[in-house]
């Protein structure tokens, strides 16, 4: 895409048009209900009106080629425009690929099913971050999606690792930091998988990186689908000796929000003191 091709393509998008292209070059996937929840929330005097809105800016942009809809929908064919699933399409890649000066290209292809039910869970809590933001329950201070979220580090054999979550985020509340490293959990990996990621995060922990940068360690947190999860959870890391039970936490989704708010008896003590 040639510079002139660039600006004049700019020149027919609004910034809430760019700003749903890089909300979904951040998230990879995203429902037609939480684009409307990031970008269509206000103006509209109904749900129903945001919606309609929703849809008739990503059909526009859809005919551009900046984005493309998934062949299969999330609820089946009875759920309407909210079931469709919204990925960048080639043009769009281009678009913001030049936009950010970036050379490497991504490719989007139709995902698995499994890709895309987890794709969205984790993109559900990035929506919700920005919606107590926008409640004012917290101030949102960074969100990092994958792959800008993980980590590398030198671990005890010497030998590089990384560290993948699926969030990592910075909120603040009052004169007080919270930082998290996220993993939304749909209980489809045996809990000796999450206790083996939980060693991963003690090893990063342990090499004291992020903690002379930032002045603490994340309050790490498995959100799971329910609290039979929950439990199977907390007890694989009860029971591991290794495992340092302070550093992680599991909630289900229904009390992700209160944790990030602060009104849940797990959420982080404040520590970091005023920024």
């Amino acid at each position: 895409m040639s510079p002139n091709d660039v600006a004049s393509l700019l020149l027919r998008l609004s910034e809430r048009d760019l700003a749903v292209l890089e909300s979904l070059r951040a998230h990879r996937l995203l429902g037609t209900a939480q684009i409307r929840r990031l970008h269509f929330a206000e103006g509209h005097a109904t749900v129903t009106a945001a919606s309609g809105a929703t849809m008739r800016v990503l059909v526009r942009l859809e005919s551009h080629g900046l984005v493309a809809r998934l062949t299969r929908r999330i609820g089946g064919v009875r759920s309407g425009s909210s079931g469709i699933v919204w990925q960048l399409a080639s043009t769009g890649e281009r678009l913001l690929r030049t936009v950010h000066g970036e050379k490497k290209r991504r490719r989007y292809v139709e995902p698995s099913l499994a890709f895309t039910a987890h794709t969205l869970a984790v993109a559900e809590l990035a929506v919700q971050l920005h919606e107590y933001a926008g409640q004012g329950a917290i101030e949102l201070l960074s969100v990092e999606t994958e792959p800008s979220c993980w980590r590398s580090f030198v671990n005890p054999h010497g030998t590089l690792e990384w560290l993948k979550p699926d969030l990592y985020a910075v909120t603040a509340s009052g004169d007080y930091e919270d930082h998290w490293f996220i993993e939304a959990d749909r209980a489809t990996e045996h809990p000796t998988v999450v206790v083996r990621k939980a060693k991963t995060y003690q090893r990063y922990a342990a090499t004291g990186a992020h903690q002379a940068r930032h002045g603490l360690f994340p309050a790490v947190t498995w959100v799971v689908p329910d609290v039979a999860r929950r439990g199977a959870l907390e007890a694989a890391l009860s029971a591991e000796t290794g495992v340092q039970p302070e550093l992680f936490r599991v909630v289900t989704v229904d009390e992700f929000g209160k944790l990030v708010t602060g009104d849940h008896p797990d959420a982080p003590a404040d520590v970091t003191g005023p920024p």
